[in-house]
This record gives structure tokens, C-alpha cells and sequence, in this order.
């Protein structure tokens, strides 16, 4: 997961109000980083009645769903909203980029990842898994959705159509059912997915951050965004119950400012339930209908319990832990494989020795996530900041038409959000 990234909640001094979550983030790294490490050190501990990684970027997503549109809509400014994105996502992004190309000498770059200009084209976007290219580092791919999230949220909001996130839920999930039932995998093949996604990318965003036919541009990226993750994703009905879920986050966040019911989370979750079950891309185990069910569970009522917690204080550690997860998402891949290098396989280890590996392991993934994001997530959010003050002056009218557009937004809802967030 997720992984996934939306604006700062935590910083020194955060409102408490906001802990929760950063605890969620905090469990979902975890849950993702206990993926990947159990069974390279301790097999014999991975559980298999529900799966961790799948888990955790659940809760991600369901974060980032429940916090991002109300950042946009708090300040009605799409230009600080893809400014405070690029200076969140890309400088750590590009780093883990840099460090496995780097190290790629000593531990080759993954498979999935071709060895031509698509590869480029993709990572340079983010759209990884909807253009069907794996990503240098394996948790990449959950960035991909993130990504179709953020230009369905610009579209609809500069639409005045970002009210109706329940139905968008409702009608993504539904699509995952359906989109499972007739499609086996990318309808649209080859690397110039890839190369067109980063061309109309790059030009639309220019015109969106420019404000240049603004909402047209927006608009254009949105029906993009959509036709990739139906047509070209890796496995595209679970494309589209990763986005229903994050727009369920959405609808979870006006249900809780009375601006909404909670049936259309309801009707999500029950549809991306059944998603997999009958799906012709299927077969995995963590997608049977006993795993799938436990861990969409699981991950809801973590998320409901975290949010019936939130005027309480939360364990520092797992803030702390949301503070750093976004580093600890996208570093500790590369870095566990690093370290199997070293240590060579250990799962027949004797049980002791795997114990002190793997917290050694965990322990060197931790510094480093905690290095990470003091040195160069910290330092770059910081530099967008005061970039994005700089352009105030020229983005005043921009802001007021947006605040006017999102009060008057669908049934006069308008911009209520309520602050700020990140989701990994």
C-alpha cells in the first residue's frame, strides 16, 4: 500500500485530533513491511487467514480517500493542491529510484520492469499498474492508484461534481464486478500505453497548474486516468475496487460533517466483497473468498476503530510511525533484499537466528525511513511550501473562483473540508 501519500497531518505541534490517523499509517506500514518480511525470515509466522500487505494498503487507501478531497476542497486551489503533490511524492520517490538503479549491479533490477523507454515514460507519471509496467521497487504499484485518484478528485471538483463521492464508490465498485466478469487482464497491451499516459500527463497538467482551459484539461486527465484503469491495468477489477474504496473514504468523511449516508459505504464494501469471486483474473490466494472477506474486515474495522478513538491519545509509536510511513513504505522493499543478500536465505534457519535477523532487519529499515524522511521528505514539503507562498500573489484569483465553484457545489455542499493529510 500503500501506499499511497496525501498532504501532511503530522508535524510538530499537529492537532491531536489528526492521530488517528497518523496510527492508521503507522498499522498499515507495518502491515505491509510484516508482508514482505515474514517470509523471507520467518515463514513459519506469515498468516495466511488474512493477507498483511493487502491489509495495509487497504487502510491506506481508505486514508487517503477520507482526507484528500477535503484538502482540495479546504483551500479551493488546484495549484498549491498538484504543487503540495509533486513536493510530497516525487523527491523520495526518485531517491528509492535512484538507489535501486544504483545498486542494480549487485541486486538486478526486477523483471517486470522493461528495459525501454516505457519503463521511463511510466515511472515519470506514477502510473505504473494502470499502464501495466512494474516499478523498480515492488511497492511502487500502489502509487498507480493513488495517482487515478488525485485526477478523478481535480476533475470532479473543478466539475462541482465532488459531492457525489458515495456514488462514484458505488459506481467503482459495481464496475469491479462487472469489469471482472468480462475482461482477463489488459485490453490495451504493448509500451505506448505508457508513452501517450505521459504525454497527455504532462501536457494536461501544465495546463491545469497554468490555468490554461483548466477544467477541460482536468477533465481530459480524469477520462484518462479512467480508461487506463479499466483497460490497461495489470489486473484491472482490482483497479477499480482499489479507487471505489478510497472514494468510500471520502464518503466516510461527509457522512462524519452530516453532508451524506453511509449506505453507498455499505453498498461499496458488499460489491468489491463479491469482486474477486467470480472474476476470470483470479486465483490467487489472498482473493478466496475466506482471505479476501477476513482482510476487508479486518481493515474496515481497523479504520472504524481508529476513527471511534479519535479524541483519545494513541500510542506515540504508531503517530511516529505515520509520520515516517511513507519512507518506510517505499525503502524497506529494496532494503530487505539488500539484506538477504548478506545474510543469505534464512528460512530454514534455526527459529532464534531468524528472530535476531529480522529485528535487525526492521530495526535498519526503521533508521533509514526515520533518515529518510528528515533529510529528504521534510526538507522538500518545506522547499513546495514556500514555493507555493512565492506563486500566492498570482493564484489569488484562481483560489477565489475555485472556493466560489466548490460552495456552490453540488446540492451547495461547497468546500467544508476539514484539514489537511498524508497517507504514507
Amino acid at each position: 500500500m500503500p501506499t499511497a501519500a496525501t498532504p501532511d497531518t503530522t508535524t510538530p505541534g499537529a492537532p491531536s485530533r489528526l492521530a488517528w490517523l497518523d496510527a492508521l499509517r503507522g498499522i498499515g506500514a507495518l502491515a505491509v513491511v510484516a508482508e514482505h518480511l515474514l517470509p523471507w525470515f520467518l515463514p513459519a509466522l506469515r498468516p495466511y487467514w488474512f493477507n498483511l500487505g493487502v491489509y495495509g494498503i487497504l487502510v491506506f487507501f481508505l486514508v487517503s480517500g477520507y482526507i484528500i478531497p477535503t484538502s482540495l476542497e479546504r483551500h479551493g486551489d488546484v495549484r498549491a493542491f498538484w504543487a503540495s503533490r509533486a513536493f510530497r511524492l516525487y523527491p523520495l520517490y526518485l531517491a528509492v529510484i535512484a538507489l535501486v538503479l544504483a545498486a542494480s549491479w549487485w541486486v538486478p533490477v526486477r523483471e517486470g520492469v522493461p528495459r525501454d523507454g516505457s519503463a521511463v515514460a511510466a515511472h515519470a507519471t506514477m502510473l505504473l499498474d494502470v499502464v501495466s509496467v512494474g516499478g523498480v521497487a515492488d511497492t511502487m504499484w500502489t502509487l498507480s492508484y493513488e495517482m487515478v485518484f488525485y485526477l478523478l478528485v481535480t476533475a470532479l471538483f473543478l466539475m462541482r461534481a465532488h459531492e457525489r463521492s458515495g456514488l462514484v464508490s458505488v459506481l467503482f465498485a459495481g464496475a469491479s464486478v462487472v469489469v471482472g466478469l468480462v475482461v482477463s487482464g489488459a485490453v490495451l497491451r504493448g509500451g505506448w500505453p505508457a508513452y501517450v499516459s505521459c504525454a497527455v500527463f504532462a501536457a494536461g497538467l501544465a495546463c491545469v497548474v497554468g490555468g490554461w482551459f483548466r477544467r477541460t484539461a482536468a477533465c481530459v486527465l480524469g477520462l484518462m486516468a479512467l480508461a487506463l484503469l479499466l483497460l490497461s491495468s495489470r489486473v484491472p477489477w482490482l483497479g477499480a475496487a482499489v479507487v471505489a474504496v478510497m472514494f468510500a473514504g471520502t464518503a466516510i468523511h461527509r457522512w462524519e460533517r452530516g453532508r451524506g449516508g453511509l449506505w453507498p459505504v455499505a453498498v461499496t464494501a458488499a460489491l468489491v466483497a463479491v469482486a474477486p469471486l467470480w472474476a476470470i483474473e483470479s486465483g490467487w490466494w489472498w482473493v478466496e473468498a475466506d482471505v479476501w472477506l477476513t482482510t476487508i474486515a479486518l481493515a474496515a474495522a481497523t479504520f472504524a476503530g481508529a476513527m471511534a478513538l479519535r479524541g483519545r491519545r494513541l500510542p506515540a509509536v504508531l503517530t511516529w510511525l505515520g509520520l515516517i510511513s511513507y519512507s518506510l513504505y517505499l525503502v524497506h522493499h529494496p532494503l530487505l533484499k539488500y539484506f538477504v543478500e548478506v545474510s543469505g536465505d534464512l528460512r530454514w534457519a534455526p527459529l532464534p537466528y531468524q528472530l535476531a535477523m529480522a529485528g535487525l532487519a526492521l530495526a535498519l529499515i526503521l533508521a533509514v525511513s526515520a533518515l529518510s524522511y528528515r533529510y529528504v521528505e521534510r526538507p522538500m514539503q518545506a522547499l513546495g511550501r514556500r514555493l507555493s507562498r512565492r506563486a500566492a500573489p498570482g493564484a489569488r484569483a484562481d483560489r477565489r473562483q475555485a472556493g466560489r465553484d466548490a460552495r456552490v457545489g453540488f446540492q451547495g455542499a461547497g468546500s467544508q473540508g476539514d484539514g489537511p493529510g498524508h497517507t504514507r
